[in-house]
């Protein structure tokens, strides 16, 4: 279901005609005790929750002239988009140009994201370098990535560069022993993929391009090559006597 909760109010808006008058109910909602709906003068008009209800000072007898209405508004579509951006938080973190990039998809307006990218900062619940930090660890405890990768998924996320050389240099994802270290690990785990290559080269470019597409560097990728390749020859020779 998509972000609009103003239905009533949009098609109102579509002829001209701002849905004023006065509260004639506020009900709560069947499905959710935490939000009510409005009805000015019998009619449904929107849904806001109980912070929204409280902190305009909304009563059934209260006429709305039309700033009234659109501050109502306005306070419900930044309320819509803080649920929205909460939800996708209760799943899993994510940086910030990523609950803008949702929120833009579920047609919140800009001042509403803008308003809850705030107050998710303000909480504590969106931070773009803690965010970083976290993906790096999980990275690396799940599938090994090279410093090159991370990068790299860290900027489709939206991070901003100076957060994501911050984050890496913080990490041992910039040392570069450390990295060959988990490039090495992860080339002997997938070993006996590659142990029939039929030739030195193939098996270079088959591994490799494996430990590349991981983000490692050549620099780091070659002498690992390099090492298991010899490896190999000698556990062919010495099957052979």
């Amino acid at each position: 279901m998509g972000f609009r909760v103003l239905d009533n109010a949009a098609c109102s808006r579509v002829i001209g005609i701002m849905p004023t008058g006065t509260i004639t109910a506020i009900k709560a909602q069947v499905n959710d005790p935490q939000r009510v709906n409005i009805f000015i003068d019998g009619e449904f008009a929107l849904g806001i929750g109980l912070n929204t209800l409280a902190n305009e000072g909304l009563w059934v007898g209260m006429e709305l002239d039309e700033a009234a209405w659109m501050r109502l508004e306005a306070a419900a579509q930044a309320e819509q988009a803080l649920r929205i951006a909460l939800r996708m938080l209760d799943r899993r973190p994510h940086a910030a140009a990523e609950v803008r990039q949702r929120l833009r998809q579920k047609g919140a307006t800009p001042a509403s994201i803008e308003q809850a990218l705030v107050r998710l900062t303000e909480l504590g619940l969106l931070d773009d370098a803690a965010f970083s930090q976290l993906w790096v660890e999980q990275r690396q405890r799940q599938r090994s990535r090279g410093i090159h990768a991370l990068r790299d998924e860290l900027r489709r996320k939206g991070v901003d560069r100076a957060t994501i050389e911050q984050t890496l240099a913080q990490s041992d994802a910039s040392d570069p022993e450390a990295e060959a270290e988990r490039a090495e690990a992860l080339a002997r785990h997938l070993l006996p993929r590659y142990a029939t290559s039929r030739d030195k080269a193939t098996f270079q470019r088959r591994l490799g391009g494996l430990l590349q597409r991981r983000g490692f560097s050549l620099a780091v990728i070659s002498p690992i090559l390099g090492i298991l390749w010899a490896e190999l020859q000698d556990h062919e020779d010495d099957a052979d006597i």
